[in-house]
C-alpha cells in the first residue's frame, strides 16, 4: 500500500516514514505542497498524511485542489493546530480525517489502514452496477462520476458514500445528523457546514442546473432530499 507523507519538518518526516515502512507501507515523501499537489496528479496512492503547516502552499490549500482535480485519494491531515476553526477548514477542504501533533504512532498506523480499508470497502457491491442520479452516472467499479457532458470525475471516499446513501433513500428527508453518521461515523469531528460542502460540490455533477437543484433537493431547517 503507498502512502503520501507531506510534512517539512525532517525529524517528524523520518519518524512517520520509519514507522510507517516498518508498517510494510511503501512512502513517498515531500516536503512542500506545490510538489505534493505535483505528485497527486501524476501517481496513485492509497492514503495521503498531509501536514497543514506547510511553506508556501498549506496542507489545506493541497486537500483543496487535489479535490478539485477528482483526485480522491483518503487525506488524513497531521498538524499541531487543534482550533476547531483549523478543523473545519480542513474537513470542508476536503480531509478525510485530522490528527493533532503529538500524536502515538501506532494511533496513526492505525488510521491509516482504516482509511484504506474503508476506501477500498466502501462499494463492495457487484462491480458491474452503475447508479444514476440525476444527470450523472456513478459507475461503482470505477468509483467515478460520469457527467451529462460524458466527463469522468473520480469520486472521493466520502463523496461516494454520500452519493450512494442519497441513492438508496429516494424521497427521504435525510437529516445533516444522519449524513455525518452514515458518511462520516465517529471517525472524525465534521461539522454541519461539510455535509453542506460536499452537496454543494455534488450538485455541480449531478444537476444539469446546481444553482437550481431538482435532483439533490434543500429541505429547509433539516437537510436533504434526493428525488429521482
Amino acid at each position: 500500500m503507498r502512502v503520501l507523507l507531506v510534512e517539512d519538518d525532517n525529524l517528524i518526516g523520518t519518524m512517520v516514514r520509519l514507522n510507517l515502512e516498518q508498517a510494510n507501507f511503501q512512502v513517498e515523501w515531500q516536503r512542500s505542497g506545490e510538489a505534493a499537489l505535483q505528485v497527486l496528479k501524476s501517481s496513485r496512492f492509497d492514503c495521503v498524511l498531509l501536514d497543514i503547516g506547510l511553506p508556501g502552499m498549506t496542507g489545506t490549500e493541497v486537500a483543496r485542489n487535489a479535490r478539485r482535480h477528482g483526485i480522491g485519494t483518503p487525506i488524513l491531515m497531521l498538524t499541531a493546530r487543534d482550533e476547531v476553526e483549523s478543523k473545519v477548514a480542513a474537513f470542508d477542504g476536503g480531509a478525510d480525517d485530522y490528527l493533532c501533533k503529538p500524536f502515538d504512532m501506532n494511533e496513526l498506523i492505525a488510521r491509516v489502514r482504516a482509511h484504506i480499508r474503508r476506501s477500498q470497502g466502501a462499494l463492495e457491491v457487484p462491480t458491474d452496477q452503475e447508479l444514476r442520479l440525476g444527470t450523472a452516472v456513478v459507475s461503482l467499479e470505477r468509483r467515478a462520476l460520469r457527467t451529462h457532458d460524458g466527463q469522468w470525475h473520480e469520486l472521493s471516499d466520502k463523496e461516494a458514500v454520500l452519493l450512494q446513501f442519497l441513492a438508496r433513500n429516494p424521497g427521504r428527508a435525510l437529516s445533516r445528523a444522519d449524513i455525518l453518521e452514515e458518511v462520516w461515523g465517529m471517525d472524525a469531528t465534521p461539522t454541519e457546514r461539510t455535509v453542506d460542502n460536499f452537496i454543494v460540490r455534488l450538485r455541480r455533477w449531478v444537476e444539469p442546473d446546481h444553482e437550481h437543484p431538482r435532483y439533490i433537493v434543500t429541505v429547509r431547517g433539516w437537510g436533504y432530499r434526493y428525488e429521482p
